[in-house]
């Protein structure tokens, strides 16, 4: 049995940031577990630039954003195992590992930090209907074939879902010369942020098609092409409004799964509107001890939030191992109303916060002229205004610590008052 005061499980941009703000909170003893063959998760394959803008102020390309704190890990000269998969955790912090040079390895900790992140849907989580030729690739899978292996995944492009992988897929796949028909988006509004669909499909001429999807795929050996339909308000299919793309390849962006099998295992209890962990104040979840951040938590829209969220996650299991946290204080409810699908985090400690406390939000519809209204009980004590409002993007509410411990809330709810609309860019 190996001992750790910290064991991180997940090498990449939450994982790292999350052990070395535990390390500059004074815990040395700290393990970080990744199941790749090198640290930095999927920020490795996404070369593109444009991280880095609100931690660092500059753009960076994914692996270099990565480097940076892989070179902070290595210099505080904390532990890691890559190539190391996680294959049990339990409530009492045992950790169950394997890797080829130390077999089948028990870690125990003091306290846990989970920054899995998240995996893809695949075709067979949307059941489209059709054949099952080779051609059909998440649009994850597709990246790293194309930036990590050197492989091309196809010439003539259809991508079904407008998320950002697949915004920014699009771009890249134009870029070496493949030809991207159509970007169909069964919702009547991006799920990508606004700046990829700008960058990358009005500026390379590549159709949005909202309120569409796949309804076929064609091909026996290799896709030859598949049908996009309109579909009603109900999501829905329309009868003749079928449109035929001849194609060799599909390329799925349909939304990504926080990857919690380790929670589940941990008796850990999840949100159903994020598919992770209800989390505090401190990033702590049902389990006391085990934390969690990044994408295993939410999706996140910028690797510069997962960074801020996996910092707080640190420094909280810090305070933590050091006994500086309140534990049995009764948590303070924050509950998502009208317009609001989730709230990160779900419930905070009072007497722990210090400074201000961040709220994440997403909404469920397109608004203009919107406020988000913030309720301690039956008192309106905040409300932040913002022209547009999309589920596409994360939204930041901040609230000051010092004005949750005077009014001293039962709950804390958030509602958008604004006027939905139907959007289209």
């Amino acid at each position: 049995m190996l001992n750790y005061e910290l064991v991180v499980i997940g090498g990449g941009p939450a994982g790292l940031a999350a052990a070395i703000e535990a390390r500059k909170n004074g815990v040395q003893n700290i393990l970080v577990l990744e199941r790749d063959l090198e640290l930095g998760g999927i920020l490795q394959q996404c070369i593109h630039n444009g991280f880095g803008l609100h931690i660092f102020k500059e753009e960076l390309t994914g692996p270099e954003y990565a480097q940076r704190f892989i070179n902070e890990l290595l210099e505080m000269d904390i532990e890691y195992k890559t190539d190391t998969m996680v294959l049990d955790i339990s409530e009492i912090k045992t950790i169950t590992a394997v890797n080829k040079q130390d077999g089948l390895i028990q870690i125990s900790a003091n306290a846990i930090i989970l920054a899995m992140g998240c995996r893809e849907r695949t075709r067979g989580a949307i059941r489209i209907p059709g054949t099952r030729p080779a051609g059909v690739f998440t649009a994850g899978t597709a990246q790293r074939f194309i930036n990590i292996e050197g492989y091309m995944v196809g010439r003539r492009i259809v991508i079904l879902g407008s998320g950002d992988i697949g915004l920014i897929m699009a771009r890249r796949l134009t870029l070496e010369g493949a030809k991207v028909l159509a970007v169909a988006e069964l919702m009547p509004y991006s799920s990508g942020l606004t700046r990829n669909i700008v960058q990358c499909l009005h500026d390379y001429d590549i159709p949005l098609l909202l309120s569409h999807t796949v309804t076929d795929i064609r091909g026996k050996d290799r896709v030859t092409g598949v049908t996009i339909s309109k579909v009603d308000q109900n999501l829905k299919p329309i009868p003749g409004s079928e449109k035929e793309y001849q194609c060799d390849t599909l390329l799925l962006s349909v939304g990504l799964i926080p990857e919690n099998e380790l929670s589940l295992q941990a008796n850990i209890k999840l949100d159903p509107r994020t598919g992770g962990p209800i989390v505090n104040e401190s990033m702590e979840t049902s389990v006391e001890g085990i934390f969690a951040c990044g994408n295993v938590v939410h999706v996140h829209d910028l690797v510069d939030y997962v960074t801020e969220e996996a910092q707080k996650a640190g420094a909280g299991a810090a305070d933590y191992i050091f006994e500086e946290i309140t534990e049995k204080i009764p948590a303070v409810p924050i509950v998502p109303q009208e317009g609001v699908n989730y709230i990160i985090p779900q419930n905070i400690r009072i007497d722990n916060l210090n400074g201000f406390l961040d709220l994440m939000l997403r909404v469920t519809s397109v608004y203009r002229n919107a406020k988000i209204c913030v309720r301690a009980d039956e008192k309106t004590i905040k409300e932040v205004k913002r022209p547009h409002l999309s589920p596409g993007e994360m939204e930041r509410v901040r609230l000051n610590s010092n004005i949750m411990k005077t009014i001293r809330p039962k709950t804390i709810s958030l509602y958008i008052d604004g006027e939905k609309t139907q959007y289209a860019i």
